[in-house]
């Protein structure tokens, strides 16, 4: 058993709680159910033995099980904790096990493709409420997840339309109790709005250290040995589950693309000003940006 404290102290917001996939956020959800007493009843399901093996030794799931259908029957809420790439296959092995009136959401970066996946196989009488907790670390498997990932970040909740408001109401609710601060918007305007914010950064994060990779041996060494606080923060990115980030930009294709493309306009510019020694216009440019991160740190995000 796991020395993370489980103290319920409200109502549940829920009876139970399915969890398809352990890794970070799924582990995380669990933990954060059992310690607030989100749900009476946390059940988690995953293909792995390996990862079943260790959800059991670890201790925040009621019940674990190796056949998804096993955990979501009777389950109120049902979050897929897969790799976005999964999604489709998750909601189609589950479908007809869930009980009417249950909500189902996930946790997938990208929201066109989870609807696109998912939403065909949810059957009629069920709720389903795409969301994307922006949360994690570089970190992933059961052993990462902890009760506080949650705490004062952001979840994007993307409802269809013509879903029902009180399953979404109570979703939010889900979250809010979880620690997180809950915004709705539509999944396209996500996907771009995460393109920028989350998606090319860790196109560029993999892009850096895979030049590093690249370089001589010696000079290899010398980055690794003398690495300053710009390379350390690439590398913890670039530490990111690769499945999970395959998935990602395989379905997140368009907003990344044209995210990369404003991105590379700029570096042109920028490119141009470093090789005519146009210092004013590099100022500029670090002076506009040092004004974005201190927004950031005002939002306590930082």
């Amino acid at each position: 058993m796991s020395t993370q404290e489980i103290t319920p102290n409200n109502d549940p917001v829920f009876e139970r709680v399915a969890l398809v996939g352990a890794g970070l956020i799924g582990s995380s959800l669990a933990w954060v159910s059992r310690k607030k007493g989100l749900a009476r009843h946390v059940a988690v399901t995953s293909r792995s033995e390996a990862t079943r093996k260790r959800v059991a030794e670890l201790g925040f799931a009621d019940s674990l099980h190796a056949e998804a259908k096993d955990a979501v029957t009777d389950a109120d809420l049902v979050i897929v904790c897969t790799p976005v790439g999964a999604c489709g296959a998750a909601a189609e092995a589950i479908a007809p096990y869930l009980k009417p009136g249950a909500i189902v959401s996930d946790v997938g970066s990208v929201k066109m493709a989870v609807v696109r996946d998912m939403g065909p196989h949810i059957p009629e009488g069920v709720h389903f409420v795409p969301g994307h907790p922006i949360a994690g670390t570089e970190h992933s498997g059961p052993d990462a997840g902890f009760a506080e990932l949650f705490e004062g970040r952001w979840c994007i909740l993307t409802p269809l339309p013509g879903g029902d408001p009180a399953a979404t109401a109570k979703l939010r609710l889900f979250w809010e109790r979880a620690g997180s601060m809950i915004e709705e918007m539509d999944a396209e305007h996500h996907d771009k709005v995460l393109a920028i914010t989350s998606h090319l950064p860790h196109l560029i994060a993999y892009t850096i250290v895979s030049t590093a990779v690249d370089l001589e041996e010696s000079t290899k060494n010398e980055v690794i040995k003398f690495s300053a606080s710009g390379f350390r923060d690439f590398t913890r990115i670039a530490a990111s589950d690769p499945v999970m980030w395959r998935d990602i930009f395989l379905n997140n294709r368009e907003a990344v693309l044209e995210m990369l493309q404003r991105f590379s306009e700029d570096l042109s510019y920028l490119q141009r000003a470093i090789r005519w020694g146009e210092g004013d216009k590099l100022q500029e440019l670090f002076t506009r940006t040092r004004t974005i991160r201190r927004g950031i740190i005002e939002a306590k995000q930082a």
